[in-house]
């Protein structure tokens, strides 16, 4: 069992913008080194599932893992919703994590259905599992989670957000009963803003990757298209300028993500994006909106200067807004809009 440390005084918890500008200070386009010569027969590659009831950092984690930003993040519960593939390469190793969507137990409609069938889909062909829950809290949504869980795959608890944690007493006995529960590989308890703690939990990672040929080039970050990107950073700004006033039923479509060369040196690529933002309401289309349209022109401005940092390149970003009135309930809409 990893050793709990004590978390640390007087630093309260940042906010996910906080996160997000650390990852771009310090990391930006986190620059691979050219990537010494290994031979297919030493390599090691393994697929490594991050599970969890909402909101307990699981696409926090995954960006601190990769050292890159690709899955979003807010307070709002699900914000996750798509299965997120990012990778990182070290040495002989190759790590292929799958961030998955919070499983939803609360609401039964189609869109939730949906997200469900893409955390079961995602833990049963993996070799290690990153069971994440709030370090000192096991509620019966984390039991559901832990139920999903297929027999005979390595699973590493990883108690998260243990710099709100008091003191390492309170810890201690939390874990002696987590032990009860389920044949754990290991526990870590640790915090996924803290360097120091995502790079042991690398290493721990690195113990249960199979001998075999990489996947991806040791440069590729994620699997997604920029096309998706572009409307998981729409969607997050949506969310962060809205709060709880917006339900998370909102989501985004992108219309036209059009390429062509940029035509200075300063400017080596133009990337034209129209996205609607999709709510079911008319009242919530007003408040998308906002007084004279600021706030969606805030998210617009927030989205595009991300964009730009993230894909390298010049964006002209619109956004629209349209009413589609119980979306979430309709299967085919849901597939339409790009759900499994």
């Amino acid at each position: 069992m990893t050793t709990p440390q004590a978390p640390q005084d007087g630093n309260p918890e940042q906010s996910s913008q906080d996160i997000d500008a650390m990852l771009a200070a310090s990391k930006g386009h986190r620059v691979v080194a050219s990537p010494v010569a290994v031979p297919p027969a030493e390599q090691r590659c393994g697929l490594i599932a991050i599970v969890g009831k909402p909101n307990v950092g699981k696409s926090t984690l995954l960006n601190a893992l990769v050292g890159q930003k690709i899955s979003i993040t807010s307070r709002k519960a699900q914000t996750t919703r798509h299965r997120i593939t990012g990778m990182r390469t070290e040495g002989a190793a190759q790590f292929v994590f799958v961030d998955t969507p919070g499983f939803q137990t609360i609401h039964g409609n189609a869109l939730n259905k949906s997200l469900n069938k893409t955390v079961q889909g995602a833990v049963g062909d993996v070799d290690l599992v990153l069971l994440v829950v709030e370090a000192g809290s096991f509620t019966p949504a984390d039991a559901r989670v832990l139920a999903l869980l297929a027999p005979g795959i390595p699973t590493l608890l990883v108690a998260n957000k243990l710099d709100s944690v008091k003191s390492r007493a309170d810890v201690a006995p939390w874990l002696q009963e987590m032990q009860t529960r389920h044949a754990f590989a290991e526990f870590v308890p640790m915090s996924a803003k803290n360097a120091k703690d995502v790079e042991r939990l690398m290493g721990i990672c690195e113990k249960y990757l199979p001998q075999q040929g990489w996947m991806y080039a040791a440069d590729e970050l994620t699997d997604r298209s920029e096309k998706f990107m572009a409307a998981e950073m729409v969607r997050e700004k949506l969310f962060r300028l809205t709060g709880d006033e917006l339900p998370y039923t909102s989501t985004v479509i992108i219309d036209k993500f059009e390429e062509e060369p940029g035509k200075t040196k300063a400017v080596k690529r133009l990337v034209r994006i129209a996205a609607t933002i999709v709510v079911e309401r008319d009242g919530h289309k007003a408040m998308v909106i906002g007084d004279k349209g600021e706030r969606l022109k805030r998210m617009g401005t927030e989205a595009r200067t991300e964009l730009e940092r993230l894909f390298d390149a010049k964006v002209f970003l619109e956004l629209w807004v349209k009413v589609r009135s119980g979306w979430a309930d309709d299967e085919a809409r849901v597939r339409s809009f790009g759900y499994e």
